[in-house]
């Protein structure tokens, strides 16, 4: 008797994995490029911070931040040094490196706001007005000392003015974005003729004062200059960020499809450039005009992880921040013992990156 053998089922393949969705994928890679910008960021700040005359190590540097921090003993042989990390050396690198990130983040809001990537709060003569602003307020102080206060709101209600001027003279004339850099070029001659009429006349203590901010400079940095630029700049990117959606609207497809998106494009743009406006020109006050990181450092994200502004602006951020941070390195060491002003060494690499961006430049920013 021969046994029947029943025929079993065949297994259920098991279900093949989902893929990835393409969008998922690609947020994913932000991430982790931001991750990678940070980690570069915090490594370049101390690595700063060891450049110099002074003999300073990485170890010197983790040390004077753990004492700073969680508190300690300063032997007598590491006084010295101490004192050369926390009182110059960090100031400096601090006050470059958020000083680089508000300058990027207002170039990323006026690029977005006038769809344009030749847009910058220089190109449009909103350093210049503002530094001017700073030095008029210096000048009529004299030999009086000024409070903090004074010359930021010379810097700024200069660098309001002019911003309202300009853009209301482009509204009102329905100027394309091209000629709205020409008036801009135009404010800028201007401003830095009236910046030099007052170096003319000043006595040699203004002098100094007023050249410091115009070739742009953070070799006086203090650690009050690092709270207020750092503070403008902590709160500003955030509130940046609860706008980059409709920053995106704006800069992807135009005002009235942003406005059939349902952006209210006239309160963002005036209040987003606005921002803009003040951190540039809290900037130009305690550093001086510093050209062309408003301009490049935008660029530099844009090519590293896109052009939505969600990631965008932060990535902004840290490229500005990197792009004075590695200008104020090279300042300090490429003729040392002198010290080369920031805002050189800045414009020597802005040049060409302007003028690159000039020969290639596209409609959009996508």
């Amino acid at each position: 008797m021969t046994a029947t053998l029943e025929k079993q089922p065949a297994p259920t393949p098991a279900p093949a994995p989902e893929p990835a969705s393409p969008s998922r994928g690609r947020e994913l890679r932000k991430s982790l490029v931001l991750a990678v910008g940070v980690v570069v960021s915090v490594l370049a700040l101390i690595a700063s911070v060891t450049i110099g005359t002074a003999g300073v190590g990485f170890g010197d540097v983790l040390r004077s931040l753990q004492v700073s921090i969680f508190g300690g003993t300063v032997s007598a042989e590491f006084a010295s040094s101490y004192a050369v990390i926390t009182q110059l050396r960090l100031p400096r690198v601090l006050l470059a490196f958020t000083a680089g990130a508000a300058l990027s983040v207002s170039g990323v809001l006026m690029q977005g706001l006038l769809r344009n990537p030749l847009v910058s709060p220089f190109t449009l003569g909103v350093s210049p007005a503002a530094a001017f602003g700073a030095a008029l307020v210096i000048t009529l102080a004299g030999t009086n000392q000024l409070p903090v206060w004074a010359t930021i709101a010379g810097a700024m209600v200069m660098a309001l003015a002019v911003s309202a001027v300009v853009l209301g003279i482009a509204t009102a004339r329905r100027m394309a974005v091209a000629t709205l850099l020409l008036l801009g070029i135009a404010m800028t001659q201007i401003f830095e003729a009236l910046t030099s009429a007052l170096q003319f006349t000043a006595n040699e203590n203004t002098l100094q004062a007023i050249i410091r901010w115009t070739f742009g400079s953070v070799n006086d940095a203090t650690w009050s200059d690092v709270l207020i630029v750092g503070a403008v700049t902590v709160v500003a990117v955030p509130v940046t960020l609860l706008f980059s959606k409709d920053l995106n609207a704006i800069a992807f497809a135009g005002d009235d499809a942003a406005r059939s998106f349902g952006v209210n494009v006239g309160p963002v743009r005036i209040g987003l450039i606005a921002l803009s406006v003040t951190l540039a020109a809290v900037v130009v006050s305690f550093c001086g005009i510093i050209g062309f990181v408003g301009l490049v450092g935008p660029h530099i994200a844009r090519l590293a992880i896109g052009a939505d502004h969600r990631h965008l602006l932060p990535f902004a951020a840290l490229s500005g921040g990197l792009l004075l941070l590695v200008a104020d390195a090279v300042g300090r060491t490429v003729i040392a013992p002198a010290v080369v002003p920031v805002g050189i060494v800045v414009a020597f690499i802005g040049g060409p990156v302007f003028i690159y961006l000039i020969l290639t430049r596209r409609n959009t920013l996508k």
